[in-house]
């Protein structure tokens, strides 16, 4: 068989992630501080994009003649996208207020104003614990044994090193160690660089004068009785009454199992609503958080040099690409804002009784139907729900929180599996800590209030996510 060359029209269909989409749908998904990050570095990067201090009115006054201006270097594409780039206030056109209270003198509620927390660092363990040592009046070498100690505390407070590899570490004797490492544990706080959980309740209660030889033999042998709720073959073994077995628990309890967690280095992680959803009248105000966010537009400053033909033509195109860069971010941003406003609006449409009544009106929802009722992709929701906050009347909630699967009642209608977890929450709450409700029994009490048909299992499984222990762990004695 000959070979040949020969030419071949084929018509395919492709779908091209092309930069700016890729950008618009990596915006949908990040969450209210990513977001501030990226237009921050955008504003950094970007001499076309500066952050606008002006009126709304001032500014659409000098886009209007910056765009008439800018015409004549733009090609077609280009002018319909500039000039349509009204996006210095692309956050507040979709604040429901201006939709649903009109002329209202409505104003927002003070504790919606969300401000940045401002608080000082707090002092590290190891940090705390060098300054009382230098305090002390320690030799040199002792200084050196209190460091290589102090250093080897973990976050919890307890000692990960033995006295033996202290001692070979410090070239010292164990005895040595043994002297500054007794000294250290009385520090504050009482109990750190102990070695374990009984050597750190047995300094915290020589420290409170405890003297008492059950709550000392408490403490060495039966800590797991005590964990796992088995007193009363304690009070058979000591020969005491349950009041007097309640006193030993209640000074057990006042101790600190972990002395350092109070110094821990990890920083608090606010939450920030992207949403604020309030209760007017007989409606729901939708508000987007704007606070924080800068209002962007185009520079005139760099568009001027272009206008006016100083600048050679690799300057101008330079700034026509991060003209497009930035026209593109910004109706990215505009794009996302009313993405988000809209699936609020269609979530608050679907769980309307879980914003008038609570948790335990909470109905199943899945993506596809919100997806199905603003015109989008189920994908689309899906990011656009991910790390995102609402503050509702019954606190903050993350987007994901609303869809739920359902489980079926017995006169074939449907319940949220988050208003099961509600309901389960609130049977624990109120039950007889003496005779804590099994897991058959919540099953039986949710097909009476509920009517829902629940398995053992599954209340097992839900009461495990609510992080509530078993009817064995809550029984209470006393």
């Amino acid at each position: 068989m000959a070979l040949e060359l020969r030419q071949n029209l084929k018509l395919t269909q492709q779908l091209v992630m092309t930069p700016q989409l890729q950008q618009a749908i990596r915006l949908l998904q990040l969450s209210r501080m990513e977001l501030l990050e990226i237009v921050q570095q955008e504003l950094q990067e970007n001499p076309m994009l500066e952050e606008t201090q002006v009126l709304p009115d001032e500014q659409k006054e000098r886009d209007a003649l910056n765009d008439k201006d800018q015409g004549s270097k733009l090609t077609n594409e280009e002018k319909e996208m500039v000039n349509n780039a009204d996006w210095e206030d692309y956050l507040g056109h979709f604040s429901s207020t201006s939709k649903q209270t009109g002329s209202r003198e409505w104003e927002v509620p003070e504790e919606m104003q969300s401000y940045e927390a401002r608080y000082s660092s707090k002092p590290s363990l190891q940090g705390h614990l060098l300054w009382q040592l230098f305090l002390q009046s320690f030799t040199d070498e002792e200084l050196m044994i209190g460091e290589e100690i102090i250093g080897n505390i973990d976050s919890k407070g307890y000692l990960k090193s033995t006295t033996e590899e202290l001692a070979e570490t410090c070239s010292v004797s164990e005895s040595a160690v043994e002297s500054i490492l007794r000294k250290i544990q009385n520090f504050d706080p009482v109990g750190v660089a102990s070695r374990d959980l009984r050597e750190c309740l047995r300094i915290q209660l020589t420290a409170l004068n405890e003297t008492d030889p059950i709550l000392m033999e408490l403490v060495n042998e039966h800590l797991e009785d005590i964990e796992k709720n088995r007193l009363a073959p304690l009070i058979r073994k000591f020969k005491i009454s349950k009041e007097l077995m309640k006193e030993y628990i209640e000074v057990l309890q006042s101790l600190d199992p972990f002395p350092g967690s109070s110094y821990g280095t990890e920083d608090v992680v606010y939450i920030s609503p992207d949403i604020y959803v309030y209760k007017y009248e007989d409606d729901f105000a939708i508000i987007l958080n704007e606070d924080g966010i800068p209002a962007i537009h185009l520079s005139t400053f760099y568009q001027n040099p272009v206008q006016k033909g100083n600048n050679n033509k690799k300057d101008n195109d330079y700034i026509l690409e991060k003209t497009r860069s930035a026209v593109w971010l910004m109706k990215s941003l505009h794009q996302r804002q009313r993405t988000l406003y809209k699936v609020m609006e269609s979530i608050l449409k679907f769980q309307r009784e879980f914003f008038v009544h609570g948790v335990s009106r909470l109905k199943p929802l899945i993506l596809r139907e919100v997806a199905e009722d603003i015109s989008m992709h189920e994908s689309t929701v899906s990011r656009i729900t991910t790390n995102k906050y609402v503050s509702t009347p019954f606190g903050i909630f993350e987007l994901k929180f609303f869809f739920n699967s359902s489980l079926t009642m017995d006169n074939g209608g449907l319940v949220g599996s988050e208003s099961v977890k509600a309901a389960i929450k609130k049977l624990v709450g109120g039950e007889n800590p003496q005779k804590p409700l099994s897991d058959d029994a919540i099953a039986n009490n949710l097909k009476k209030e509920l009517e829902v048909n629940i398995a053992r299992r599954t209340v097992a499984k839900y009461r495990a996510a609510l992080n509530i222990p078993s009817s064995s762990r809550r029984k209470k004695f006393f």
